[in-house]
């Protein structure tokens, strides 16, 4: 996690500073903290459940259970 938001300050510092040279390497390190993670990458766990990360909730089998969260 502290890489993470070691990369993720980068990425604000190099914007603010204008270097896009700067953000592009701070994009990569926040890649390279996230698959470390688990965040990205291959599926690592092999439960045999879908991968449903990057799907919005309402259009994953969670549809009828976040629509009550929502209507709130």
């Amino acid at each position: 996690m502290h890489d993470l938001m070691d990369a993720r300050r980068a990425v604000g510092q190099a914007r603010r500073s204008g270097d896009e040279s700067a953000e592009h390497a701070a994009h990569a390190a926040v890649d390279i903290a996230k698959r470390k993670l688990g965040e990205r990458g291959p599926v690592w766990w092999t439960d045999g459940a879908p991968d449903l990360n990057r799907h919005m909730a309402r259009t994953t089998p969670y549809a009828a259970w976040f629509a009550t969260i929502n209507a709130s």
